[in-house]
């Protein structure tokens, strides 16, 4: 959220991806170190677990340099004079006052909004689909299976003929595949969009899903079928890292004004873990109970999402907040933003179909 309120918007998209680009950054980081030649005997534990505290004790002693969000100080705040001098400090120049023009013009369309709380943010028609977008983007994000993949991975490495001894590097490199696609959808995303990323990483997705579940179902009959299953999780990784990965939280930024933003990110949040508690909860017994026709679910998830963005989900690229809110004020059939004074209701068809 603070990327996404302090970027440029030519750059809020490769920077929104950023920091998904260092949690797999992260994993690959565990992932090495965890290595059973490394970290990983009774002697390295207490290191490893120990070294997860240096990102966050540097956190610490950095943050209090970093400049306030010039939007929180100006919406929020109501401090021009402190929103320009953040702004300057962020891009390097004086001439900021294009920036101050957008932001000001976000804030006399909230004005009236006030500050916006979680169960208010589900009543307001004008943000229906928004909300509605960033729990399906946020729940397909986890129930797509990502997690499910990973726990997977090893038994399909083993089956394949990798030495049980030796799963461990082929998993580090499954990471490092990860944090190779990732960086691709940092310096993709402002070229190609948001939406076609997320059509593109969905659809990779529900293909891998598909194909596995086949390759399970036949791997004691035919030979090779082990191989084809190493396919799938690589391709799912890559799908998974270009799109369904990096770009809901991005959207979340996009999709909603500074007084209702802080909200929105309660609820993806909400909903990002309570899905990935699920899958991790559930998904053994779906493992007995289905056997290799387990990733059919997670491929029904990737398409139905798929079908959503399609549908709904609108480009965000190169749009200032005000004219994303817009676009979505023609979905929800309103006439402003946040319309308290006035709903759409006897506008032609015409209308909404701009």
């Amino acid at each position: 959220m603070y990327l996404g309120e302090l970027a440029p918007k030519n750059l809020r998209g490769a920077l929104g991806v950023v920091p998904q680009l260092f949690i797999t950054v992260g994993i690959l980081v565990a992932q090495i170190l965890g290595l059973r030649s490394l970290l990983a005997s009774e002697e390295g534990w207490p290191i490893l677990l120990g070294l997860t505290g240096v990102p966050a004790a540097l956190q610490l002693v950095l943050l209090p340099f970093f400049p306030e969000s010039p939007r929180y100080l100006l919406v929020q705040k109501k401090d021009q004079e402190a929103a320009k001098n953040a702004l300057k400090r962020l891009r390097g120049w004086n001439d900021v006052e294009d920036e101050i023009e957008e932001i000001r013009q976000e804030d006399e369309t909230e004005r009236a909004a006030g500050t916006i709380s979680v169960l208010k943010l589900f009543s307001m028609r004008s943000l229906r689909w928004q909300v509605i977008t960033i729990i399906v983007l946020m729940g397909g994000q986890q129930l797509s299976g990502v997690n499910a993949i990973y726990y997977y991975a090893d038994q399909i490495y083993v089956s394949a003929g990798v030495k049980e001894t030796q799963v461990q590097y082929v998993t580090a490199g499954t990471g490092a595949v990860n944090v190779v696609m990732t960086i691709c959808a940092v310096f993709v995303v402002e070229l190609l969009g948001r939406r076609l990323l997320l059509l593109l990483g969905f659809s990779i997705c529900f293909v891998a899903c598909c194909l596995l579940t086949a390759a399970l179902a036949l791997q004691e009959t035919v030979s090779w079928m082990p191989y084809i299953s190493i396919v799938c999780i690589i391709s799912y990784v890559i799908g998974h890292a270009l799109g369904p990965s990096p770009i809901p939280a991005l959207l979340i930024t996009e999709m909603f004004l500074q007084s209702s933003r802080p909200a929105a990110y309660m609820v993806g949040g909400s909903v990002h873990w309570l899905s990935n508690f699920t899958v991790g909860l559930v998904f053994p017994f779906i493992q007995v109970g289905l056997g290799p026709y387990s990733f059919i679910i997670f491929a029904v998830v990737c398409l139905l999402t798929t079908i959503f963005t399609s549908l709904i989900v609108p480009e965000t690229k190169a749009k200032t907040f005000i004219e994303i809110n817009q676009i979505f004020a023609k979905k929800n059939k309103v006439s402003e933003v946040h319309p308290e004074k006035e709903e759409l209701t006897d506008l032609p068809p015409s209308t909404f179909g701009q």
